[in-house]
């Protein structure tokens, strides 16, 4: 029932050509109320996303592939930036699902410092330069008229996060250490805590979410407890409800409260 009241007027998410990102896509577009403008950042816009977009219901606007497909790339985020300005013009973005990420499979032992590297410019510095381009669209979006109380239909950055970077629950060492994943993770938990420390002020709502082990790093030898379906229908879920008290929290994509 949350859902049926859940409007969002402009969507920007990152990392659309797979995995989560495709299925919120398809999640977004099958909202009682779609989002006016959509725009699906993805390596490659005539792939999948392209596929997605064919199958949309007439009279829906579709999305539009963003040409974002490096958020390491500032130019890329750039453009990206200019894209959705171009849409939206002065109603800004209302909602930035920072979804893009990366792994390395690792144990302590066979750790790297290139693996290390690789995987916090994209889990990390990666939604950090896409949120701080994207901060004047999406204040504006939480400056626009009748627009009040924190909420994703208003001005929010959603970062996509993990459970295995929760320091506190530590889940699943046995299984996988990962510890570049674990680590770049953590960084961006403390990242979304900045983020919601110095926008939430302004009207932006910031959260980390754990979508579950669906996304295609945790695919590979591990059956996950949960399809990428159910669990772009539990994060959307969740979006629907959250409010001033859920900024700079972490959540799961059942609605259930992680510790950090």
């Amino acid at each position: 029932a949350a859902m049926e009241g859940f409007g969002v007027g402009s969507v920007l998410l990152t990392g659309c050509d797979g995995g989560l990102g495709l299925a919120l896509l398809k999640g977004l577009l099958e909202l009682p109320r779609p989002p006016r403008h959509l725009f699906a950042a993805c390596l490659d816009p005539q792939g999948k996303v392209g596929r997605v977009l064919g199958g949309i219901p007439p009279g829906t606007q579709p999305p539009a592939p963003c040409p974002l497909a490096d958020v390491t790339d500032p130019n890329s985020i750039k453009a990206a930036v200019g894209k959705v300005r171009e849409k939206v013009g002065s109603a800004g973005l209302n909602l930035l699902i920072n979804n893009a990420g990366t792994t390395r499979r690792s144990t302590l032992a066979t750790e790297t410092a290139e693996n290390m590297a690789l995987v916090y410019a994209t889990n990390t510095i990666g939604p950090l330069q896409t949120s701080q381009a994207f901060l004047p669209l999406l204040k504006e979006a939480a400056e626009a008229k009748g627009q009040q109380g924190l909420s994703c239909s208003r001005a929010a950055i959603v970062n996509i996060s993990s459970i295995l970077g929760s320091i506190q629950a530590a889940e699943a060492w046995e299984e996988r250490q990962d510890v570049c994943y674990r680590c770049s993770k953590a960084a961006l938990n403390m990242l979304t805590k900045c983020l919601a420390l110095e926008y939430g002020g302004t009207g932006i709502l910031c959260v980390a979410v754990d979508p579950g082990r669906v996304t295609p790093p945790l695919e590979r030898g591990m059956q996950g407890p949960v399809t990428v379906e159910e669990s772009a229908r539990g994060v959307l879920r969740l979006l629907a409800r959250l409010s001033a008290t859920s900024n700079g929290t972490f959540w799961d994509w059942r609605g259930q409260s992680l510790p950090w």
